[in-house]
């Protein structure tokens, strides 16, 4: 089992804080704005390409002010960013990052969508953005979206009309959203949708504009605003004591592992949104024109008069007064033709029926997992707090043929504890990202599933309906099945209730650098989803590698528990690389994935399976030094992948950064975004510099231009900049063949660039002082040379050297090069160290 668990401290401590555990229950004020947004029949869908990238303050507008349903399309999960708070990094990211959007929408009412882009890292271009994602199929899933969606206006976050000059995913989204815009209404195109859906067509599309568009908010004032509208989103909210921009800070704040905790603000702010196509402007709103009433729909009338008139009289003391309005409405909303805002409508309603009558209804497992057939114990709590005529009729649930008859009056505070034994249906799927389940593309997920297409996460498999009598009419009400628990220090908790594979198996590492050709152990972590696990275990590896033992036997008792497994594995006398793939064997079924938790305090608990397979490298290596000090910086693995070629690495923090902590380290590595993101870099950082001037070897990996900590990064001048090399196979110049770092211990050629994967680098320096020596040139297509990836500069007795290539990748992809060029830099100034021997 592969497991991530790190501490987070929760940066907002307020009521709107996300807590990821809990179900929500909603108080009066939350009650009465429910109320309020269910009379009002209007849709947004605002368009974007990454999680961060939604403008939260309109978002929060459109869902609080205008009470509007509003949506955030992010065309990727955000899987090529940065962590600054783990090690996950691609499909963990994405996962994360898809919590923290929903998080985010918790917050600023928001709901949440996505296409099958796969964030594949930076793009100069929408040309190649759109190849690479395959521009047909997003374009279908925009499309897809906006026909279930089906909102009045679409609001773009980026400008269609800006290719080149921003990020090609940015540009992509709105150029994608606008073509998207002219055919969501045409049967002909995607044809095959429309077995799930219907056409639609938005009224009108906008571009959410800024002064940043136009350089200065001296130009923006200059700019002709006859077809823009604005709103001051500054708006104070009282029954929520916070005003619109604090709730889009907080909003933004659940992106965490961005770096986007931060300070709430207040006032008036103005937002601007450019029409760009559709229906003429007619007013000062988005939706002048467009009925975005009950009026709306075919029987709507009488329906808005019933909720309306709740609205007007609303009793904050005693919401259930309200019941027989609003089951009534409910009941007449059952019999209108219009499915969309039926279906919407009649779930608000019921959240809203709950909410008044204090209705509690949960369903929790007497564990977190189970697998196929097995026997799970629930544990059912049903409570009327209010004087409701409430009947629990019956109940029925995805694993019983028939429902349960159980005609229970629910009286007033009266708590119905009830068990019921399920066994999970053998054709019930594994818990699991939905869009991870086969392999993608580079730039695509493969997801085969029409209906899935869209969704934040994978539909939960066990739920439970109980069908209600509310005042004589007939409710059914779905809750998924949960494992709630608790813990002395935290108290109570909630955990999704996940259906497991029997077993799961995954290697310590993955990748296992050979630096010469002796072996090593490796382990297999054995983890039983069910009770009396037996079988044996055996590896997939490449032919000229050799593994032993070939096979081993396990035996696990009980569920939850894990057996170690240690096999020997001896590499070949060359370089060689591979895949090595531990597989399970249990009643002769082959079981091949890994088990990854994911577990921070923001974001509800997370299990993903994934194929568990781990890359085998057999480099041709030299190394000078073995004790290397890093200072860790946002999340990355650099530390254990210099392990994996027999480095002595120690982690030092700031507070142990001194002259004579630092003084016995061969060299010393920075992480990345270290300068970003440690305060205590300021103070630290002559210390650092002596080091280099008194003989150390300081190497110091990217930062970003903003939020330096530090007055000067460098004993020399060096300017951050934003230029980058996103092309992982843009051709490298080697500008200085004979320098040092290029020649010991290993010659590096232009072959050590090969297999890199995702991009050169990000961030290089643009300026430096003449003691700096640059050591490569590479460019993206239709780009100058950018010379800043790696710079190397004398500095007293040692060397400080600055790189923004980007070894936090291509460590954990195995790529031998950068392993070889890396160790280069570490043995920097020891080629003439007298009696130095290689691999010390």
């Amino acid at each position: 089992m592969h497991r991530i668990k790190l501490g987070i401290l929760f940066l907002i401590a307020i009521t709107y804080s996300v807590n990821a555990q809990q179900p929500k229950k909603l108080n009066s004020s939350e009650i009465y704005e429910a109320v309020q947004k269910l009379n009002v029949l209007a849709s947004v869908l605002y368009v974007a390409a990454h999680p961060d990238d939604e403008n939260t303050r309109l978002i929060a507008y459109m869902s609080n002010e205008v009470k509007a349903r509003t949506a955030y399309l992010s065309l990727t999960r955000g899987d090529g960013g940065q962590n600054l708070i783990g090690p996950e990094i691609r499909e963990l990211l994405g996962i994360m990052r898809t919590q923290e959007l929903l998080a985010a929408r918790g917050v600023d009412g928001g709901e949440q969508r996505f296409t099958r882009a796969n964030d594949f890292g930076f793009s100069k271009h929408p040309d190649e953005t759109l190849n690479i994602w395959d521009k047909d199929e997003v374009l279908a899933d925009v499309v897809w979206n906006i026909r279930q969606f089906k909102p009045d206006i679409i609001i773009n976050r980026f400008d269609h009309r800006r290719a080149g000059r921003t990020h090609g995913h940015h540009t992509s989204s709105a150029m994608l959203s606008l073509e998207a815009f002219d055919l969501v209404n045409d049967a002909s195109k995607y044809a095959s949708q429309l077995k799930y859906t219907d056409t639609w067509q938005p009224q009108r599309i906008f571009y959410n504009t800024s002064w940043w568009r136009y350089g200065s908010r001296e130009a923006f004032e200059k700019v002709d605003k006859s077809n823009m509208l604005n709103f001051d989103v500054g708006i104070y909210y009282p029954l929520k004591g916070l005003s619109n921009n604090e709730l889009a800070s907080i909003a933004s704040s659940q992106h965490l592992c961005q770096g986007f905790g931060r300070m709430t603000s207040r006032g008036t702010q103005d937002e601007y949104i450019e029409f760009l196509k559709g229906k003429p402007l007619d007013g000062d709103s988005p939706f002048a024109g467009i009925d975005i009433s009950w009026n709306r729909i075919d029987g709507g009338k009488a329906i808005g008069d019933l909720l309306e008139n709740v609205e007007a009289n609303f009793n904050f003391a005693n919401p259930s007064i309200h019941i027989p309005e609003l089951v009534r409405a409910y009941q007449l909303l059952q019999n209108v033709e219009d499915e969309h805002w039926k279906n919407i409508k009649t779930e608000e309603l019921k959240t809203i029926i709950q909410a008044c009558t204090g209705l509690y209804l949960e369903v929790s497992a007497n564990s977190p997992t189970a697998t196929k057939n097995e026997a799970v114990q629930l544990r059912i709590e049903a409570l009327n707090r209010s004087n409701t005529n409430i009947q629990l009729v019956s109940y029925s649930m995805t694993s019983l043929k028939n429902a349960v008859t159980k005609n229970i009056s629910l009286q007033k505070n009266k708590r119905i504890n009830l068990e019921e034994g399920i066994t999970i249906p053998n054709n019930t799927s594994y818990t699991s990202a939905y869009w991870l389940t086969k392999k993608g593309s580079l730039g695509m997920y493969d997801v085969a599933d029409q209906t899935l297409i869209g969704k934040p996460e994978t539909p939960r498999a066990i739920n439970i309906t109980f069908n209600l009598n509310i005042e004589n009419v007939l409710i059914p009400i779905t809750k998924p099945v949960v494992y709630r628990y608790s813990k002395p220090d935290k108290g109570e908790l909630y955990r999704p209730f996940e259906i497991v594979p029997p077993v799961s198996a995954s290697l310590k590492d993955k990748v296992f650098i050979f630096e010469n050709d002796k072996q090593k152990e490796i382990e297999v972590v054995v983890k039983a989803g069910k009770n009396n696990i037996e079988g044996y275990v055996q590896m997939a590896y490449p032919n000229d590698w050799s593994v032993f033992p070939e096979k081993q036997k396990i035996k696990i008792e009980n569920k939850g528990d894990a057996q170690t497994l240690v096999f020997t594995v001896i590499p070949p006398k060359n370089q060689s690389e591979g895949l090595i793939t531990p597989m399970v064997n249990l009643d002769d079924e082959f079981y091949t994935k890994e088990l990854v938790e994911i577990d921070y305090a923001h974001i509800p608990y997370q299990t993903v399976y994934l194929p568990s397979e781990s890359k085998l490298v057999r480099l041709d290596i030299q190394k000078k030094g073995n004790n290397i000090g890093y200072i860790e910086g946002a999340g990355d693995v650099v530390p254990e992948s210099l392990r994996q070629i027999g480095y002595k690495v120690t982690i030092i923090k700031p507070e142990q950064i001194t002259a004579d902590n630092l003084s016995d380290f061969d060299a010393i590595v920075v992480g990345i975004r270290a300068y970003n993101i440690l305060d205590d870099l300021k103070f630290k950082q002559k210390y650092l510099l002596d080091y280099v001037n008194d003989g150390g070897n300081l190497i110091v990996q990217y930062n970003t231009s903003r939020r330096i900590k530090v007055d000067k990064i460098a004993p020399y001048e060096l300017k951050l900049s934003r230029d980058r090399v996103t092309d992982e196979n843009a051709e490298i110049t080697i500008l200085e063949p004979n320098h040092p770092v290029l020649n010991f211990p290993n010659k590096i050629t232009e072959n050590d660039f090969k297999g890199w994967v995702q991009e050169r680098g990000l961030y290089f320096p643009n300026k430096w002082g003449e003691e700096f020596t640059p050591l490569f040139s590479a460019n993206d297509k239709g780009e100058s040379a950018k010379k800043g990836s790696l710079l190397v500069a004398k500095y007293g007795k040692g060397n400080y050297i600055y790189t923004g290539l980007s070894f936090f990748r291509e460590f954990p992809a195995g790529v031998p090069g950068a392993y070889r060029l890396f160790a280069n830099l570490l043995s920097a100034g020891k080629e003439n160290t007298p009696n130095s021997k290689l691999n010390d």
